[in-house]
């Protein structure tokens, strides 16, 4: 059954991204069905896996970070007009952790508990993955801003770049998001230090998750002081952010599969 659910879940981000890829896709009733089903696949498996016990393995934390991504992409779509054309990028990038979370779907199976964490560490664990797809979405806007900006370096008209938004539409989306993300960022810092006080009596464990999440936390800071200080934009600013998103995708995922696949 795990296997049948990985592959629903899976298949369902497979539509919007065939869709938007072959110019049927726009902002029309169809997307919205369309995005209603790329919920629905990883939504339906997370609740079967969270139904009955807690888990904190590798596959189960990489489909809730893709049902956050899939679930605020909808609601940026919903109030912007141009948000929806990173659907191009988005869903093949997400394919691809789902991919990851199919494969390796039993690592970590020693991190089944059957005790709900208490409700401060769901907060915690709420506002982190919340904080991951806001990030992602960020740093596929900042992709966004190459592909374009490269397009018009070369002045050559792909069909990727005719999918995605103007370098002007990316780049104030990337901000904007780079802002909610180092707000939500932050309350996910100050509840990870509460949660450590409380449990170990220090501020602040430094291992590799806290010292990747703060890394990122200071790059992102220091790359929206420079933005609107300075007017950083364009193609560094993106890359800058995209190393800012490396370090916390290396803190949070990439921690689990180290633990999970290649030291379990």
């Amino acid at each position: 059954m795990g296997l049948f659910h990985n592959l629903a879940a899976l298949l369902s981000l497979l539509p919007i991204t065939i869709a938007v890829w072959r110019g049927w896709a726009a902002r029309n009733r169809l997307f919205w069905v369309l995005v209603a089903v790329a919920l629905a696949g990883p939504s339906g498996l997370v609740a079967v896996r969270f139904g009955a016990s807690w888990s904190s393995g590798l596959s189960e934390a990489l489909w809730v970070t893709i049902l956050f991504a899939v679930l605020l992409f909808a609601l940026l779509s919903a109030i912007s007009a141009q948000a929806w054309r990173l659907a191009g990028l988005l869903f093949p990038y997400l394919i691809l952790p789902g991919l990851i979370a199919t494969i390796w779907d039993h690592a970590g199976d020693a991190g089944q508990v059957t005790v709900v964490p208490g409700g401060w560490v769901l907060f915690h664990i709420l506002i982190a993955v919340i904080t991951y797809g806001l990030l992602t979405l960020a740093a596929i806007a900042g992709l966004a801003v190459l592909l374009r900006e490269r397009g018009m370096r070369l002045k050559r008209r792909d069909a990727l770049s005719d999918l995605l938004p103007s370098v002007a539409d990316s780049e104030r989306l990337q901000v904007h998001l780079l802002v909610a993300s180092e707000v939500v960022l932050g309350i996910v810092v100050l509840t990870g230090m509460g949660i450590q006080v409380l449990s170990s009596g220090q501020l602040l464990a430094f291992d590799h998750k806290t010292l990747l999440t703060l890394g990122g936390f200071v790059l992102i800071g220091v790359l929206l002081f420079a933005h609107y200080r300075t007017g950083l934009r364009g193609r560094r600013a993106a890359r800058w952010f995209l190393v800012a998103y490396l370090l916390v995708t290396l803190g949070y995922p990439g921690v689990k599969f180290v633990r999970d696949v290649l030291l379990g």
